[in-house]
Parts: C-alpha cells; sequence; structure tokens
C-alpha cells in the first residue's frame, strides 16, 4: 500500500482575493478571468489599489492537496516557499488541512509568492500572480521518495513557464513511472495552453494517464472550434480526461467510455480553485478504487463546495459531504 494517495506539485502562493467591478480589472491593464504573470513591483501595484480583501493560502496543486486531506485522502505536496510571514502563513495553512509538506525553504531573499485575485460580480476571477520563491522549484526540490510511495503524482501546468520546472516535472514523472505509479496533469489555464501547446502534447501523449482540463483549454490545446472535435482529438493520447465544462458539467473520457457528469447545485459565489478541487474528488475517488462516474461525482461535488464561497479551500468537511454519495 502507498504512503500516500496522491502528492501534488505545484507554485506555492497565498491568495489574495477582493471583490471589485469589473472597471478595476479595466485600469489593471490585466486578461479579464484569466492568468496575468506579473513582476513584483506590478503586484505591489495592484494590491496598493484593491479593495478590503481576504489573503488565504493558495497555488493550484496545493487546493488539491487541501481538498483530497478533506476527503480523508493521504495528500502530500512540494512546492517552495520562502521564511517570510507568507511562507510561514502557506506552511501552517497547509499542515493543519492534513497534508504533508516538508518542501526545503528557498533561500535566497525572494519572498513567498502571491496570487492577487480579483472577483467581479459575475463570480468570475482574475488573478495576477507574482511567483516568487516558488519561481524557483527545480529537480532538487523533488523529493523522490514521496514519488514513489504515492499512487497518483499530479502536477500543475503553471510550473511549465520556468525550464527547471520543466525539468522537474519530467522527473517527478519517470519516478512515478519507475515505481509503477500514476501520472496526472492539469493544463491549468487557456494561456498556458497557448504558450506551451506543442509541448504540453507531448507531455500529455508520452507522460501522463490522467488529465485535467476544461473546455477552453481542451479546445485550444487541439486548435479545434468545438468541444466534441477536442473529445475525439484527445481519445486514445491518454488513459484517462477528466474534462469540465462550467455550468455544464464535466466529461469523463476513458478509451470508448464516456461519463457525463452534472455540476453540483450551488449558488456560485467565486469560481477560484473550481479545477482545482474538481481534480481533488477525482483522485480521491481514483486512489479508492471508486468507477469513474462516482470519481467525477465527488470531482462535481467538491468542486461545486469551493464555489459556493469566497477562497479555494473547502470551508466545511468534504468527507461528511461526500458521505451519501459513498455510502457512509
Amino acid at each position: 500500500m502507498s504512503r500516500f494517495d496522491v502528492v501534488t506539485i505545484g507554485n506555492a502562493l497565498v491568495d489574495v482575493l477582493s471583490h471589485e467591478d469589473d472597471d478595476f480589472v479595466v485600469r489593471a491593464a490585466v486578461e479579464r478571468g484569466s492568468t496575468t504573470m506579473v513582476d513584483r513591483a506590478r503586484s505591489d501595484a495592484i494590491y496598493a489599489e484593491m479593495g478590503p480583501g481576504r489573503e488565504v493560502s493558495g497555488g493550484s496543486a496545493a487546493n488539491t492537496a487541501a481538498g483530497l486531506a478533506s476527503l480523508g485522502g493521504r495528500a502530500a505536496y512540494i512546492g517552495l516557499v520562502a521564511d517570510d510571514t507568507f511562507g510561514k502563513v502557506f506552511t501552517h495553512d497547509l499542515r493543519s488541512a492534513g497534508v504533508h509538506f516538508d518542501s526545503p525553504v528557498a533561500s535566497d531573499g525572494t519572498p513567498t509568492g502571491r496570487c492577487l485575485v480579483i472577483v467581479t460580480s459575475d463570480a468570475q476571477r482574475t488573478m495576477c500572480t507574482y511567483l516568487g520563491a516558488a519561481n524557483h522549484l527545480d529537480v532538487g526540490a523533488i523529493d523522490e521518495g514521496v514519488v514513489e510511495s504515492s499512487s497518483v503524482t499530479f502536477c500543475e501546468g503553471y510550473l511549465w513557464d520556468e525550464p527547471q520546472a520543466k525539468d522537474a516535472i519530467r522527473r517527478a514523472a519517470d519516478v512515478a513511472h519507475r515505481a509503477d505509479q500514476r501520472v496526472a496533469f492539469t493544463a491549468s489555464d487557456p494561456f498556458c495552453v497557448e504558450r506551451h501547446r506543442e509541448e504540453f502534447r507531448e507531455l500529455i501523449a508520452n507522460d501522463v494517464d490522467i488529465l485535467f482540463a476544461n473546455e477552453h483549454e481542451l479546445t485550444m490545446l487541439y486548435e479545434v472550434d468545438t468541444f466534441d472535435e477536442a473529445l475525439h482529438r484527445v481519445r486514445g493520447r491518454v488513459e484517462i480526461a477528466a474534462l469540465t465544462r462550467g455550468p455544464r458539467g464535466s466529461v469523463v473520457l476513458h478509451g470508448d467510455d464516456l461519463h457525463v457528469i452534472d455540476p453540483y447545485p450551488v449558488t456560485v459565489v467565486d469560481t477560484t480553485g473550481a479545477g482545482d478541487l474538481y481534480a481533488a474528488g477525482f483522485l480521491y475517488g481514483f486512489t479508492h478504487g471508486r468507477s469513474l462516474l462516482v470519481c467525477g461525482q465527488l470531482a462535481s461535488l467538491a468542486a461545486g463546495e469551493v464555489i459556493s464561497h469566497l477562497g479555494a479551500r473547502p470551508e466545511v468537511s468534504l468527507a461528511e459531504l461526500a458521505a451519501p454519495l459513498l455510502g457512509g
């Protein structure tokens, strides 16, 4: 039996969330509904203009790990923070959520990364990310013992912007497969796909067992106009594809089998973390021997909980919420 169900690898960030109007997004000169990478000076300038906000530990893969732990899964996380206030907050929050986190602390003076999350009245989130210490994740940060002892190694596409992080993902995938474990990957963001389309295609075809992507990311990945065309392209290129469609729910594809999953019924407040928690629910089910249909339903439930409030991590026990679905 593996020590961990899933180890997630990603950019360790503290999220700063604030409700703003559409004009704020225009003034900030960032892409609405997507992620814009910014340097420290621009991050400071946007932060200074934001209204009262809420600071919570975030980072896509870290959110997935926290969601897994909330479901009762055994989760580990690999990512870099600095020895500063935000770094201490991030570490405390993740460990207190029940996630194993023992990555080395960045020591070059670069501060812990942060993501400014601008939430508009339609619950859309626009993110401005300064990676900080997270930007230095490399092969040396990969704890091969943790990867070998995890049933699934989950990597976020956001890492792909840095060459040393690419090497780290490839190393982790190789270690996982040599240990006869699975590799999962999330495309993360349409702009990640646009920047790295060919490399993502190659990675998915050669190193990934489980792919997570939303409809926009998938159609961009395969340069097609419709979701059905994208389904046709991804079929056979990866063992399992778990694909989200916002209010239309999601689709889980495995060979010729296709499961259509309804969205979890909630009032949407903030879509931050929806994809992260979808992956958490799915991977919990997968590592606990559930059918792909139930994996998808768990994914929908976890995503539904997180979009019902501000912030990218669960506010209630997902294990208790999922008990009826799991027969508990």
